[in-house]
């Protein structure tokens, strides 16, 4: 299948490059050269805007930070929407408010364009390897027909209702993880401040009811202090006020979902927002004068 590809950061790259891998024609674009440079030496094509993507490809994927970004490049001057045609299909990958994705979908829907929104779980790691979690708001037809696409770069792919549906679904996602990794850090304080060893807490308690998989995945870079970014605090602080802007909508409580923003944002205030969410540990590190490692 002509896939066009617009959005080829930390996780569109390889998803775009296991999409050639998986034998589709790619054309991606990326105002980041060598975003599209990779892409081209992986085997896939160059598309020169949008609207080029959109008129070279059957359907269209956007991988975006946000809501904007989604906006500008299917609704801008060259963008998505010039390109397309009646009955092609946009697929937006990208975290974004579950309002903006039905907006995005009755806009589409006038040029006779299906939408789904399809965001993603898992991090640069799993994008790389293919076996990132897609969960899926929109048309079950549509999904049925684009589900294939969908699972060459990942490892489950889920239809959890209308569009929005997805986005909603990913913002629970980053709420149970941001404050996952709070009360593991803020475990692991506790036993270093008492004289016991963390990675020892880990290993005796990682088998049972408090395992995760948030903490398989992110103990050891707290033991190690290695916040290297694979998904960066400033995209989870721009995904959980996401999350806040929907519980006032929906006039839902989400105490801990707040709190667990208060620490990015004081994270971010001490230029912390490039480091990987893992590191909700130096907040600890931060208050309790001591470190983890």
């Amino acid at each position: 299948m002509k896939i066009g590809f617009v959005g080829l950061g930390i996780m569109g790259k390889p998803m775009a490059i296991n999409l050639v891998k998986a034998g589709h024609e790619v054309y991606g674009f990326d105002f980041n050269q060598a975003s599209i440079d990779a892409l081209v030496a992986a085997g896939g094509h160059a598309a020169e805007s949008g609207k080029d993507a959109a008129q070279k490809g059957d359907i269209v994927i956007t991988m975006l930070p946000n809501s904007p970004h989604v906006k500008a490049a299917l609704f801008n001057e060259n963008g998505i929407a010039e390109g397309l045609s009646a009955g092609q299909t946009v697929i937006d990958m990208s975290s974004i408010s579950p309002v903006a994705s039905k907006e995005f979908y009755e806009k589409l829907k006038e040029q006779s364009v299906s939408f789904l929104d399809a965001p993603v779980s898992g991090g640069e790691p799993k994008a790389i390897d293919g076996t990132i979690a897609v969960m899926v708001g929109g048309d079950e037809k549509v999904f049925e027909q684009y589900k294939d696409v969908l699972q060459a770069m990942a490892s489950s792919v889920t239809l959890v209702g209308e569009v929005g549906a997805g986005n909603l679904t990913k913002l629970a996602n980053q709420m149970i993880v941001a404050v996952n990794i709070a009360a593991v850090s803020e475990a692991y304080s506790l036993a270093k401040k008492a004289g016991v060893d963390p990675s020892r807490v880990y290993e005796a308690i990682r088998s049972g009811l408090a395992g995760s998989t948030v903490m398989d995945q992110k103990s050891q870079k707290i033991f190690d202090g290695d916040f290297a970014p694979g998904f960066r605090i400033d995209l989870h602080i721009k995904d959980l006020q996401n999350a806040l802007d929907a519980s006032h909508s929906y006039n839902v409580s989400t105490p801990f979902t707040a709190q667990a923003m208060e620490i990015l944002q004081v994270l971010k205030a001490h230029d912390y927002g490039s480091d990987d969410h893992s590191a909700i540990a130096r907040y600890y590190e931060l208050v309790n004068g001591q470190k983890l490692q």
